[in-house]
């Protein structure tokens, strides 16, 4: 093995203390105050932020009140998520020379596919997807992302334990329809968690030290356990008195009417297709995509994918995205064409642009 790293567990807090967590690491390993470290973290219930995201865009601000749901802003960008004590949080706080690149999608593919072998030593099949989840069976068991902060390098990852899914649709804003009992069973296909595939709740102990060793290995480093320093402590309270905070959490603030959700359908050759699309007026950005209809695709997970793929996913990019997402991968459509997708998309989003471009 080579040089030593420290591997630590802040437990279980708030949505606010994680986060300043997140901002004390990363500056104290900017500042090479502590060694490349792992964490392992829990959140009470919490509604996270990006860190350009509005609450009133991307949340259902109703529900998180009157079902205690804390809504908190990242450090780092990315989508919104609902976080809560059924999933393991787990963090890399590194510097640029441990993972010898900036290429994001290159860090997340190598630390991707350690941590799914830490998974599958717990006895699932856990496999790396492009571009920032682990799945088992073509179902998300984990997702991730990384930012940097000068040579410092934040990764972070949640692992799934017995994790509520409708929850956390309903912490979200999705369109109504998307919340039927139909829908929602959909939605625990596409998602995994390692109770139900175990069969029986996991010893989190063990998942932590299969985290721990697939890092080791992967890093060639020996970790050792730690505390946090007074440094980190002291960077701790500075960013927790900003963050826990109106201010912060409402940092970025855009009315709702902003992002609203457009919905199309057409006829075509392979059947009826709809598409229900998150877009943003501001910067022609579709934010998300959910598409149904009488349709046949095999294998189911495609439609699943393809809608993961399109996540912020800019207007003028749309038509090339789709087709590189076919291009691909073997999808049976029967007559649907990927054209089919791209025209009811625009559909959708058309009465917005005719309205700003009259």
């Amino acid at each position: 093995m080579g040089e030593s790293w420290r591997v630590i567990d802040t437990g279980l807090r708030s949505a606010a203390q994680n986060i300043a967590l997140n901002r004390a690491l990363l500056e104290a390993r900017q500042a090479e105050e502590i060694p490349s470290t792992l964490r392992f973290l829990r959140f009470t219930p919490s509604a996270l932020l990006g860190y350009h995201q509005s609450a009133e865009q991307e949340l259902n601000l109703d529900y998180c009140k009157a079902n205690n749901v804390t809504i908190q802003r990242r450090i780092t960008g990315g989508g919104a998520i609902y976080f809560d004590e059924t999933q393991i949080g787990w963090e890399l706080y590194l510097h640029k020379r441990d993972v010898g690149t900036t290429d994001m999608q290159a860090i997340s593919r190598r630390i991707c596919h350690a941590a799914a072998t830490a998974i599958s030593a717990l006895g699932v099949d856990a496999r790396y997807r492009p571009r920032n989840d682990i799945e088992v069976d073509g179902r998300k068991i984990s997702g991730a992302g990384g930012a940097f902060e000068g040579n410092a390098l934040l990764f972070q990852g949640t692992l799934l334990i017995d994790f509520d899914v409708e929850k956390m649709l309903r912490v979200l804003r999705i369109p109504a329809e998307k919340l039927s009992g139909k829908a929602i069973a959909s939605a625990r296909e596409r998602v995994a968690n390692l109770k139900e595939l175990l069969g029986r709740p996991p010893d989190v102990a063990l998942v932590k030290r299969y985290m721990t060793e697939a890092f080791e290995s992967e890093f060639e480093v020996e970790f050792s356990e730690g505390d946090l320093t007074l440094s980190e402590h002291t960077r701790y309270q500075v960013a927790l008195r900003e963050i826990d905070t109106p201010d912060w959490i409402h940092l970025v603030a855009r009315p709702a009417s902003g992002m609203p959700t457009l919905e199309a359908a057409q006829k075509f050759a392979g059947g009826m297709l709809r598409a229900a699309v998150v877009f943003d007026t501001l910067t022609q950005i579709i934010r998300q995509v959910w598409f149904t209809g009488d349709i046949f695709m095999s294998p189911r997970r495609a439609i699943a994918d393809l809608e993961a793929a399109l996540r912020d996913t800019p207007l003028d990019r749309l038509d090339p995205r789709v087709r590189s997402f076919f291009s691909g991968r073997e999808v049976d459509m029967l007559s649907l064409t990927p054209d089919d997708f791209v025209a009811v998309v625009r559909l959708a989003v058309k009465q917005p642009l005719l309205a700003q471009n009259p």
